[in-house]
């Protein structure tokens, strides 16, 4: 590969004992690979001027009066100044932190105060939000401004930048150490304020060696797309720690929605998406089937159910019919081969999905066409890390065995427990709750409810607060109720299950953004906004029929009674979701009480 250079004996990036040291090796081993890049090239930075740069604004950093112990708020969309801004205080030995672009002057108030940060980082979009919260942030000295003119009483980062030629950024960075804590990760904070998970390099590094072990990534080249909110774990593991160790290419995606338009463009090498973007991916490779001439889809469906029912055999553990083995390939290179191209996934060596369920239809689909893709479990608590899938040995349904380096084992009531490297600091100026989450053998309490199989696949059922325990006393998981909603309608974009102490379920519907109004398009409706679309009595009988499909497959106790399209959609961090799209689930019951109780009058 051009720009690679043979890596000196011992000085693996993946044997550094930090982030920082893992780093340097990356930049002198590779340094004409490049780093960090926007899709048009506008922006390219290889390893080796990452390097040059994050020293410089280091010294920078160190001048303002930031060092080892220090914390420092970033506030970044997913630009190249954010690995720039993180490695330069990963560099001072601080801890850099990133803060949710959409959190409102308060929040962010409450997180900068929470990490005691003295300097903060920030894209210019942000800054008046920043400046707000700052107005009751007396120990906030600095707000640093990246890119964009100034205003009065913040600083430009390229002034800062090189303003110190003398820093001796070696120096500084040999002084960091494994359990020094080299990053915060806010939780989204659904039932109360945020708190603050402490990771160290130690944390990180035994995660990033686990996942060599899984994906065996090579040594540099790797491909990524940066796309999640940096504040969230999965972003900085996936798209930032990961192409530092592994000297990977990362591109800038700034506008998350546009996720689906980079991969042709990009074509990864590893791709981590939440349930809803393979969701989607899926109902727009179909739209797009169903388009074909009539001769040719009919061949494609024929197709796509051998290759299903290939998959299912080999699920089951059971022998593929050499016919059916060669239908399937002969269809993988006329067809299939075409459609992984298409959505820029042929260059992947693996692909997972985590965050929340994912509906084993969605899963079984993507394997039919020849994408691997696997489901693996984690949360803040534990660097993102717990069980993965194997590439070669994914089992539908579940979240893989404990990854390498990782003892997981279920409580009596089937909490999952986690213990090893990966397992947190803990939380930052919260003792008692650290205790709560930490046993005294090491074991952390993840407060997800699973199941073990004989081969030591976990099976996640759902969050041990969340389960709905109905009026008669039995147990379900509303994830799973919601998974088969969705799967059976593509009109269907988000679903809540309600039914905690209730005598049945029902369920919240909102349509989906893209396909609802296309479809409703192709029905002659005239008014296909959202809100029109949700009182239409043609969406609501198709709604009702992906309902019917749903209840088909779920225990009788399990299914869905009545339902409320609700209008409007729903977005990440907003009122009813999570920057990664998990349900906000006591939210969504106190902003929508009379809609939920109207079912049960």
């Amino acid at each position: 590969m051009e720009g690679t250079t043979v890596t000196p004996a011992g000085e693996r990036a993946i044997d550094a004992a930090t982030m920082i040291e893992a780093f340097h090796r990356t930049t002198r081993a590779h340094p004409d690979i490049v780093a960090v890049r926007t899709r048009d090239d506008e922006t390219s930075i290889t390893w080796g001027q990452l390097r040059e740069r994050a020293d410089a604004l280091a010294g920078g950093l160190a001048k303002l009066g930031v060092g080892r112990g220090e914390t420092v708020a970033l506030l970044f969309g997913n630009v190249p100044e954010f690995h720039l801004s993180d490695l330069a205080v990963m560099t001072v030995g601080a801890t850099p932190f990133s803060i949710y672009q959409t959190y409102t002057p308060e929040q962010i108030r409450y997180v900068i105060s929470d990490a005691d940060a003295r300097v903060a980082i920030v894209q210019p979009q942000f800054v008046a939000n920043v400046l707000e919260a700052r107005r009751e942030l007396p120990d906030l000295e600095h707000v640093v401004v990246a890119g964009g003119d100034a205003p009065q009483g913040t600083i430009a980062l390229s002034e800062l930048e090189g303003s110190d030629p003398d820093f001796d950024a070696e120096a500084a960075a040999a002084g960091v150490q494994p359990d020094d804590v080299l990053t915060l990760i806010y939780t989204s904070g659904t039932t109360g304020p945020p708190k603050g998970v402490q990771l160290s390099h130690r944390n990180i590094m035994s995660v990033v060696e686990s996942l060599e072990e899984i994906i065996q990534l090579p040594e540099a080249g790797t491909k990524v797309i940066s796309w999640l909110p940096s504040a969230h774990v999965a972003e900085r593991n996936a798209h930032h720690y990961i192409p530092i160790v592994f000297a990977g290419t990362i591109t800038c995606c700034e506008n998350p929605r546009e996720i689906l338009e980079y991969l042709p463009v990009v074509r990864p090498s590893w791709f981590f998406a939440v349930p809803r973007i393979w969701e989607k991916l899926k109902a727009g490779l179909e739209t797009m089937l169903a388009a074909q001439p009539e001769e040719q889809r009919r061949q494609v469906e024929e197709a796509l159910e051998a290759a299903r029912e290939k998959v299912r055999l080999e699920q089951a553990g059971e022998p593929v019919p050499e016919a059916l083995a060669a239908r399937v390939a002969a269809a993988d290179e006329e067809m299939f081969s075409g459609l992984r191209a298409h959505l820029g996934l042929d260059q992947v060596l693996a692909v997972n999905v985590g965050a929340a369920p994912t509906p084993p239809e969605v899963l079984e689909f993507f394997h039919a066409i020849g994408i691997e893709l696997a489901e693996i479990w984690g949360m803040s608590e534990t660097t993102g890390a717990g069980t993965a899938n194997r590439p070669g040995a994914v089992k539908i349904g579940t979240v893989g065995p404990a990854a390498p380096g990782i003892e997981v084992k279920l409580a009596d009531d089937g909490e999952v427990m986690v213990r090893g490297d990966c397992n947190m600091l803990g939380y930052r100026n919260q003792p008692e709750k650290t205790t709560e989450t930490i046993d005294s053998e090491g074991w952390l309490h993840t407060g997800d409810v699973g199941e073990i199989d004989h081969d030591g696949y976990l099976r996640i059922v759902d969050r041990k607060k969340e389960l709905i325990i109905n009026a008669a006393g039995k147990n379900m998981s509303p994830a799973n109720i919601e998974a088969a909603l969705k799967s059976s309608s593509p009109l269907v974009g988000q679903a809540c299950a309600i039914g905690d102490r209730r005598p049945y379920n029902t369920a919240l519907i909102v349509l989906d953004a893209d396909f609802a109004p296309a479809w409703a398009g192709q029905q002659g409706i005239s008014d296909t906004s959202l809100e029109a679309l949700a009182a239409d009595e043609k969406v609501r009988a198709a709604v009702q029929d992906g309902m019917d499909t749903a209840n088909r497959k779920l225990a009788r106790v399990e299914q869905i009674k009545k339902f409320t399209i609700i209008p409007g959609d729903w977005h990440p961090d907003g009122d009813e979701l999570t920057p990664t799209m998990k349900l906000k689930r006591r939210p969504i019951a106190e902003k929508y009480a009379a809609e939920i109780e109207a079912m049960y009058s």
